[in-house]
């Protein structure tokens, strides 16, 4: 059996691909080499679904947020090896993931606007160029942690809209110790700052909202994708929850810039699958 991953920092989807070419699903929570160690990650794994199915997994093709350099790889791999003891561990980093599931073969630009946010030019094979992405603190431009953060500065600040700022604190009975906790004591404020998107996506008709996801798509747009070389000629992909449930902001930001947005898809583990079908 083929194990396939897809993890970003709120969840990651598996894929079983069986000897019969059945295939099964599953969907747990993400982890990132950048914030939890292998104790950490070895812990989550333990906990998710394919424990009972561990022993007849041949080969894992993991693509994870934080994979884009060797150490980072290796704490990973070791972490699954523990897992997966007789299998073969292949580690790869998400973008790669958006790039396979987006373009194909055929060259592009891929995105990543979930949790966090990233981006890459691709050949058809391999990634050609990419740009810095330095987590939720110094970037994430476009991603859930990056509009969350700013709601949630708007809220503290007294600078959204009345009506919405009583709407958040009715949904979330939300204050400002209740925020700094959150954000400063607990862990994986990334997760929390992105949680608020599900409300900014449901208010989207509010012009508060929509131009909050507006700009942080313009901002995203701005540190990444104007950045390589012809990009209005590049057919632009993108993978992502953010990206999924607000295409119509993020084809109107894209026009406006005269960028070519592309396919939008909520998670890229459909497009790996049938990568890996045809590759084993």
């Amino acid at each position: 059996m083929i194990l396939i991953a897809d993890s970003g920092a709120s969840k990651t989807d598996w894929r079983v691909i069986d000897a019969k070419g059945q295939i099964s699903q599953y969907r747990g929570l993400g982890f990132n080499p950048y914030y939890q160690d292998q104790e950490d990650i070895t812990r989550s794994l333990q906990e998710d679904f394919f424990h009972q199915s561990e022993e007849g997994i041949k080969s894992v093709y993991y693509y994870g947020a934080g994979c884009s350099n060797i150490k980072n790889k290796i704490l990973v791999k070791e972490a699954l090896q523990k897992q997966f003891k007789k299998a073969v561990i292949f580690v790869e980093h998400d973008l790669l993931a958006a790039a396979r599931s987006t373009c194909g073969h055929e060259a592009g630009i891929a995105c990543i606007l979930g949790t966090g946010s990233n981006s890459c030019d691709y050949n058809g094979k391999d990634i050609i160029n990419s740009r810095p992405s330095p987590g939720f603190i110094l970037g994430d431009e476009g991603g859930g942690a990056y509009i969350g953060k700013q709601f949630l500065k708007d809220f503290i600040y007294e600078e959204m809209p009345a009506h919405i700022s009583e709407k958040v604190k009715e949904h979330y009975a939300l204050d400002y110790t209740q925020i700094l906790e959150n954000v400063y004591q607990k862990p994986f404020p990334g997760r929390y700052m992105a949680s608020f998107c599900r409300f900014i996506t449901q208010h989207k008709a509010d012009p508060y909202c929509y131009n909050l996801v507006y700009q942080a798509f313009k901002d995203f747009f701005a540190k990444h994708v104007q950045k390589y070389p012809n990009h209005t000629q590049k057919k632009v992909n993108f993978v992502g929850s953010i990206a999924h449930y607000n295409s119509d902001i993020l084809r109107k930001a894209a026009a406006d810039l005269d960028i070519h947005a592309n396919i939008i898809i909520e998670s890229p583990i459909a497009g790996l699958t049938l990568f890996h079908q045809a590759n084993p």
